[in-house]
């Protein structure tokens, strides 16, 4: 008799079946060509990203560091004068010696195990003139500062250097599946040609665009950055790299305008902050073209063209204006 236990046992059952199958067929469908090429181009727009808040967090480190090192400079010369004034208190306490003067609060004043101590006693010294006593308090005051700015900047530096560390782990992982993802697709194509081969069928073969003969002629400043990155294209793609040989896409255009004598930061967001923003139908050669929510970034030549530094697959290359997803358009 079929009553709703035995339901429920079939339903059961059933369920049980198809979780099996389920996972056994899809198991086995491999992605197809365009999905591994969408997902590799994902995985390099989000590198993209990393690479830029790695080329921000160093120049953030860079500053931090030249920081510390000025702080230290504007102690030099209030240090030199607490010596000179230290070395004072201590001419004052052997005349004091020589003419029987009161020794015991001057012994107090040299006894001090440390700057800090030396100077709470010194204020209490009579024989120092007020001329003293005003630059041992100028120097008190203004060592107290520098103390607690140096203590924030070696903060800063330290959590700076955690995140840097960060962002490098976050990097090595993308680049690891991009790795796998590139394996994937090298049997894919192997396979495809192989195939294409077996059937007689010519493969498709994309031109590169690596050098693509004279650069247009642009004057001006604009020229002499177009011109710079003209004449690195071919050249290889490096993870925070500015040149002479490698670069990433902030690198170039900050080279290539450095050529022109304009000063960008070695981050695509931070030469966005930095240029005066336009819309397309203004753009013209040697403007900058910002993608990827600001990810990424080009110096563009004219004819709807761009060059950059793509990816660690490729090299410096020109490209269509509208290779990826466009954030804005900046002239610096």
């Amino acid at each position: 008799m079929f009553n709703g236990r035995t339901a429920l046992r079939s339903l059961l059952i059933g369920v049980a079946v198809a979780a099996m199958v389920a996972p056994a067929c899809a198991a086995h469908a491999d992605p197809t060509h365009d999905e591994l090429q969408a997902q590799i181009d994902q995985g390099n727009r989000d590198l993209e990203l990393v690479v830029e808040q790695y080329n921000k967090i160093n120049g953030d480190l860079e500053a931090t560091q030249a920081s510390i090192k000025q702080l230290e400079a504007d102690l030099q010369p209030l240090q030199a004068s607490m010596d000179a004034a230290r070395a004072t208190a201590g001419q004052i306490a052997v005349n004091a010696y020589k003419t029987g003067g009161n020794l015991n609060t001057w012994s107090l004043m040299l006894g001090a195990s440390s700057s800090d101590g030396f100077f709470d006693r010194v204020g209490t010294l009579q024989q120092i003139s007020r001329n003293q006593q005003a630059d041992l308090a100028k120097y008190t005051t203004a060592k107290s500062g520098v103390d607690t700015e140096q203590k924030r900047l070696n903060e800063t530096l330290a959590a700076q250097s955690r995140q840097k560390a960060d962002i490098e782990g976050r990097r090595k992982q993308i680049e690891g599946n991009i790795a796998k993802l590139d394996e994937m697709q090298r049997k894919a194509d192997a396979a495809a040609a192989a195939a294409a081969a077996k059937a007689k069928t010519p493969t498709k073969t994309t031109a590169s665009n690596s050098n693509p003969g004279p650069p247009p002629a642009v004057s001006g400043a604009a020229g002499k950055a177009v011109n710079y990155a003209w004449a690195q294209l071919g050249k290889k793609y490096v993870f925070g790299a500015a040149g002479p040989n490698t670069f990433d896409c902030s690198g170039l255009t900050m080279m290539a305008w450095n050529a022109a004598g304009v000063s960008l930061p070695h981050n695509a967001a931070q030469q966005w902050g930095k240029v005066r923003h336009i819309t397309r139908s203004q753009l013209a050669p040697g403007d900058l073209v910002f993608y990827n929510g600001l990810g990424h970034v080009g110096i563009y030549i004219g004819n709807n063209q761009i060059i950059h530094a793509p990816n660690s697959r490729t090299v410096v290359k020109v490209a269509p204006i509208d290779i990826d997803s466009l954030y804005g358009y900046g002239r610096p």
